[in-house]
């Protein structure tokens, strides 16, 4: 044997000992964790677990504060970190001087601690991220990412629960691959190719987030190389001449138990093919010329899908539809609410109007309710 442990004195170190480190002594299977100091490289270490990982770190004194303090330097692989490694890596620290070798292990302190955050802590500080209003290009104050809901729904109800404990730098693109699987497969509720679809852009966004410079969570995102999803196809299914009548004159019923103005919404959206969130906020202001020859209706490109002003040009029965649904001067939007005064129709309400039309129809109480249900639920979707 070339090396000589020198039993620890009885003290603070306990059962650390001081000896000639070597590779063999770093792969020696012990007990209980252990501590062994370097006699040759004073101020480094070696610390084993019981599992066999071997860890180096440095001891040294801080000239600015008086106080021992400790760097890693690393985990010990027979083929890239050795003991030389570690102790050419010692020599090298100490060569920088006391001040600089403090300031380099006070920024490795940072930095683990970035890279020690969990997922569920990252979605936080995303989310916070995104919600804020910033100045957006129109001038209006609107929240950083606007889609910012959705992205944080697929992160809650997917990412979250599956990854939410593990450290962020830990994830693998084996982890994403898996969980995306998992949700194609029906393991979080309905099988659906689309939520694994959004699942990956939501969780890709996150990652590059937080792989940004200045935060530094994670070195680089693990949504990479993952197996392609199965396309998504889109539905053909069109409304015929006789479901789009039966839509129409549906709406016309008095039995219905909501509002003219709901109803009048959704034929509204009929005529102009316009989508829900296009056209639900629709207010005075954005009318114009409704007596004339060309009357139209101007949507903010806030509302539009792809961020652009439409100046939709207005049929005569679109006219009308408007006409109706303004019951009063002081009405500001055309589709306003009959709960909430002075705000305009709820996205969803058209949607429970639908589930209504559904349970008449397994309650077998109308046997219209069937296929005007089917039209509207068709109606809906598009939109």
């Amino acid at each position: 044997m070339d090396t000589t442990t020198v039993p620890s004195p009885a003290g603070k170190r306990g059962r650390n000992s001081s000896v000639i480190l070597t590779d063999r002594l770093c792969e020696k299977r012990v007990a209980r964790r252990t501590k062994l100091y370097d006699r040759k490289c004073p101020g480094l270490y070696v610390s084993i677990t019981t599992a066999g990982v071997a860890t180096f770190s440095f001891k040294f004194t801080d000239k600015q504060t008086g106080k021992q303090r400790t760097g890693w330097l690393g985990v010990y692989n027979p083929e890239t970190f050795t003991v030389e490694d570690a102790g050419s890596k010692v020599y090298g620290l100490k060569a920088m001087g006391g001040d600089a070798l403090a300031e380099t292990f006070r920024n490795q302190k940072t930095a683990k601690v970035k890279r020690g955050k969990t997922v569920a802590e990252i979605i936080d500080e995303r989310i916070s991220w995104m919600k804020p209003p910033v100045k957006k290009p129109d001038g209006e104050m609107r929240p950083r990412l606007e889609s910012w809901e959705n992205t944080a729904s697929h992160l809650d109800r997917f990412v979250r629960p599956r990854l939410g404990s593990k450290l962020a730098m830990e994830v693998t693109k084996h982890d994403i691959a898996t969980l995306s699987n998992d949700i194609v497969a029906g393991k979080f509720g309905k099988a659906s190719v689309s939520n694994a679809r959004h699942m990956r852009k939501a969780a890709s966004g996150l990652f590059n987030w937080a792989a940004e410079a200045g935060r530094d969570y994670v070195t680089a995102s693990p949504c990479v190389n993952l197996p392609k999803l199965d396309p998504e196809h889109p539905r053909t299914r069109v409304l015929s001449e006789d479901e789009i009548r039966i839509f129409w004159h549906g709406l016309d019923r008095e039995d219905l138990p909501y509002d003219r103005r709901t109803r009048l919404a959704l034929k509204f959206e009929l005529v102009t093919m316009l989508r829900s969130r296009e056209l639900l906020s629709a207010h005075r202001d954005e009318l114009f010329d409704l007596d004339g020859k060309h009357p139209r209706f101007d949507v903010p490109l806030k509302r539009v899908k792809k961020r652009r002003v439409i100046q939709q040009p207005l049929s005569d029965l679109a006219v009308e539809i408007i006409k109706e649904a303004l019951t009063s001067d002081d009405q500001q939007f055309v589709f306003e609410s009959s709960m909430y005064k002075g705000q305009p129709i709820h996205r969803k309400a058209m949607a429970r109007r639908a589930a209504w039309h559904q349970e008449r129809e397994e309650q077998g109480q109308d046997e219209n309710c069937g296929s005007l249900r089917a039209t509207w639920s068709q109606a809906v979707h598009a939109a």
